[in-house]
């Protein structure tokens, strides 16, 4: 599990997930910070027996048959968003990079110790803010693919008309998550493909599944259950234990 750095909007889904999953290692840029959300990352590695582990500039490890390089921060800053880590990933002729929330100051560093920062896929920094993603970084990594993680109608006004400009002038592929929603890229080592329903995430269980889940509320519940969702709402499982897997809830109607 990697949290790039302990922003509120960035540690608060590595909580969950390692309040729920096992993970080997959870990595971040820090180990300590003022947050009560990052104490919970902090808090339920613990529980796991496992400590936050600082990556170093150079550091790589396998998951599967991917490679993946912690390539930055090449330096030390005061901001924490500088301080994000950059993971460089590498699965046979594909190749992926995650900027966290760095900013121009980190791209910057990073061109000049002569990083290699190209890659196929690249999730855009910050949201798409204008403080990142600048000309000579975007040129250097010449992405195919481009994936901004924002929410929809943020008061920052991310991404910004800049950045999209920058990224549509290389040819990059846009993808943003206010608008098409949950994004899945894919990997098979030699090709990359993209999907953005999310729908493609769930099971193939037919209407007559004994299971069935509430896409709002993320809860399953039995077929028999007097609180099922409406018909447009529901994913239908084979057993309650497939749907835990898609990260859905039991309801109480469920022994």
């Amino acid at each position: 599990v990697v949290n790039t750095h302990p922003d509120e909007d960035h540690c608060g889904g590595p909580a969950g997930v390692l309040a729920k999953y096992p993970a080997e290692h959870v990595y971040s840029s820090v180990t300590e910070h003022t947050t009560k959300v990052f104490s919970n990352v902090v808090k339920y590695a613990e529980e796991q027996g496992r400590q936050i582990e600082v990556p170093q500039t150079g550091d790589s490890w396998y998951v599967g048959d991917a490679a993946v390089t912690c390539i930055g921060p090449v330096g030390t800053y005061s901001d924490s968003n500088n301080g994000s880590l950059v993971l460089g990933v590498d699965f046979g002729e594909t190749s992926f990079l995650f900027t966290g929330d760095m900013e121009q100051k980190a791209e910057g560093d990073l061109l000049e110790a002569g990083a290699d920062v190209r890659a196929a896929v690249l999730k855009v920094g910050h949201h798409g803010s204008p403080t990142s993603s600048s000309q000579a970084f975007l040129e250097a990594v010449e992405p195919s693919i481009a994936v901004i993680s924002v929410g929809e109608g943020n008061d920052y006004g991310h991404p910004s008309a800049d950045v999209l400009s920058r990224l549509e002038a290389l040819g990059a592929e846009l993808y943003r998550t206010d608008t098409q929603g949950e994004i899945i890229v894919r990997s098979d080592g030699q090709t990359l493909t993209v999907t953005t329903d999310p729908t493609s995430r769930e099971p193939a269980a037919g209407k007559d599944a004994p299971f069935i889940g509430n896409r709002n509320s993320m809860i399953v519940h039995s077929a028999n259950c007097a609180k099922l969702p409406g018909e447009d709402n529901r994913v239908y499982f084979n057993t309650a234990e497939e749907a835990e897997e898609y990260g859905y809830q039991k309801h109480t109607c469920i022994k």
